[in-house]
């Protein structure tokens, strides 16, 4: 395929620490790489280089001629007091560009033009942001973070548009599901890897087999080197005479075998954060009870009669569109907000944490010392004093970076101090609004575990699916139309708003009259069709769930999981096609 981009040898250092060095990566037409990456490797860095806005300290980047770029930063910022249409306007102010506005809107799923840009969630800045650059008419569109703050909905959306553009796509991404859906391409940006970066052709799950085998060639050629160390010492320690050319070139050899690995065991350095929320250990049967509860905004019902009981060991996900309450739900169960009706009881003396989606907990002025031992140079964890820089040191912060202001962290630090904040707190009943924002996988991997583990009540917000299906022993849906359930899990919740939007097959509730009448009314292929389509889409959606089980299963095997996920995708489409057809024998009904 046709160069695209290209850029050879880039580096970039950070105050004295380098981020990465000489990294050379390409695009091509038609590639939808994924760059995944630890936090502070520099995966932004580098976004905003091969985008033209930052400049590297050695190295280049080609971008084809005439190729026009799209860039959607991590951080979304509009003028608050323009409308989404004034924004689009700025950003395609030729006569053929505002030509191009309302479909790029009406693809982002803007119904309203005029909307205020300080009005707008999270979620719908992003969109905005995408829409922004999709009316440019990129033939290559970079991407960081983008699922941050889109609803489960809007990633959706996004996969599908990604998948079908005619534009290559660079995403930086810690979603694995969305990566799995969307990536034609993987590439790891760590010191693991010699250079620096690790590509594969292929999907997230391809990547993660490709680097198990890296991983363990690497540990043998490691081994390999060791031996060959040890052997080489051992000879040096016996006092060789280095009067021979002989003897010169074997502790010439020595040493460069020393220094190789070396090198391999400082690549392979890698550390993960040590997340371990604290339970309090209590045994009340039930930590908090909400019955009845109504709320509105601006005259619209986010919910309506929610009743939800709390105990231990209970694990629920929250999901919902965004403006469809999750947040204003976690806050009233927090009592910072009070319902419109109904009521919370909450054990004696229940002691909840409570993560903000927003982080205003954190103050970007502080120093990172200060703000994770704000009371001196220690902090008490379980009962124990542990130093600011070994408490720093779990979540992988640099002891010269203890006394960087927080705001110059990147997003994912600066989710690690909040957690480390929340950790020392001991908690019955744990609140996180959107902890996954801009953490890596190896880190969300710790807060699975350790979310596992907790012993107390959790509810969580969160987009990231893979994480839901892990670690959720239920899940409570918001409809957005005041309308809430409760669903074993995020598949059946899924399931149940893909039902909601589409009509359903009358099926066992039409009567023989009915019936009839319908056969009337169709062909008679048609009418044995219609009779069987109830029976058919239930047993496809029941095929559905146990394929989407198997994934879930599978997740850390690569190999199944290369089985398993192309087999729920097909079982996906079957039950939309059923539906799809169902849609068409009722309007062949109704039409007649």
């Amino acid at each position: 395929m046709p160069l695209l981009l290209s850029c050879q040898s880039l580096s970039k250092s950070f105050g004295a620490r380098p981020l990465f060095e000489d990294i050379s990566l390409s695009i091509s037409d038609g590639d939808r790489l994924g760059l995944i990456g630890p936090n502070g490797s520099g995966k932004s860095t580098l976004l905003r280089i091969l985008a033209g806005s930052e400049t590297p300290d050695a190295g280049s980047t080609a971008v084809r001629k005439m190729a026009k770029l799209g860039y959607v930063p991590q951080d979304v910022q509009f003028p608050a007091e323009l409308s989404v249409l004034q924004i689009m306007q700025e950003a395609a102010p030729s006569e053929d560009g505002a030509a191009r506005i309302p479909a790029a809107l009406a693809q982002a799923g803007f119904e309203n033009g005029d909307a205020l840009a300080g009005s707008l969630s999270g979620g719908w800045k992003r969109r905005l942001a995408i829409a922004r650059e999709l009316v440019r008419e990129p033939d290559i569109l970079l991407l960081d973070e983008p699922t941050n703050h889109l609803d489960l909905e809007g990633i959706l959306w996004l996969e599908k548009l990604l998948r079908t553009a005619p534009f290559a796509s660079v995403t930086v991404s810690h979603d694995r599901y969305f990566l799995e859906n969307v990536a034609t391409d993987m590439a790891e940006l760590a010191r693991l890897y010699p250079g620096g970066l690790f590509r594969v052709k292929g999907s997230y799950s391809d990547f993660l087999a490709r680097k198990d085998e890296f991983l363990n060639a690497q540990a043998r050629e490691q081994q390999t080197l060791a031996n060959q160390v040890r052997r080489e010492l051992e000879w040096l320690r016996r006092g060789p005479k280095a009067r021979t050319t002989k003897s010169k070139a074997r502790i010439d050899a020595a040493g460069r075998l020393i220094e190789e690995l070396a090198e391999i065991n400082a690549r392979r350095e890698t550390g993960s954060a040590q997340i371990d929320f604290t339970a309090s250990g209590r045994r009340t049967k039930n930590l908090l009870e909400a019955r009845g509860l109504t709320k509105e905004l601006s005259g619209r019902a986010l919910f309506r009669n929610l009743d939800l009981i709390l105990r231990p060991g209970m694990r629920i996900g929250l999901v919902g569109a965004n403006g469809s309450g999750k947040t204003t739900l976690l806050r009233i169960l927090n009592g910072e907000v009070a319902a419109d009706s109904g009521t919370v009881e909450r054990a004696d003396a229940l002691r909840v944490v409570y993560f903000d989606q927003n982080r205003r907990q954190l103050d970007p002025a502080v120093s990172l010392r200060k703000a994770l031992a704000p009371d001196g140079d220690s902090v008490i964890y379980r009962d124990s004093p542990v130093h600011v820089a070994g408490w720093a040191k779990r979540f992988l912060f640099r002891a010269e970076q203890l006394e960087t202001a927080v705001g110059r962290l990147s997003g994912g630090e600066q989710a690690r101090v909040l957690i480390a904040q929340l950790m020392i707190q001991p908690a019955d009943l744990l609140l996180l609004d959107e902890p996954t924002n801009d953490l890596d996988i190896p880190t969300l991997e710790v807060l699975e575990e350790n979310l596992l583990d907790f012993s107390g009540a959790l509810v969580l917000v969160t987009h990231d699916r893979y994480l839901l299906d892990r670690v959720v022993t239920g899940v409570l849906g918001l409809d957005g139309d005041g309308g809430v359930g409760l669903f074993a899990d995020y598949s059946q919740w899924e399931l149940a708003q893909s039902v909601r939007k589409k009509p359903r097959p009358v099926g066992k509730t039409i009567g023989p009259q009915s019936v009839s009448i319908s056969k009337k009314r169709l062909s008679y292929l048609d009418s044995r069709e219609w009779e069987s389509m109830e029976e058919k889409i239930l047993l496809a959606e029941e095929a559905l769930g146990r394929k989407k089980a198997e994934v879930q299963e599978a997740a850390a095997d690569a190999a199944r999981l290369q089985v398993c996920y192309p087999e729920m995708l097909a079982a996906q489409e079957e039950v939309d096609r059923l539906y799809e057809r169902w849609a068409e024998l009722e309007g062949k009904v109704q039409g007649a």
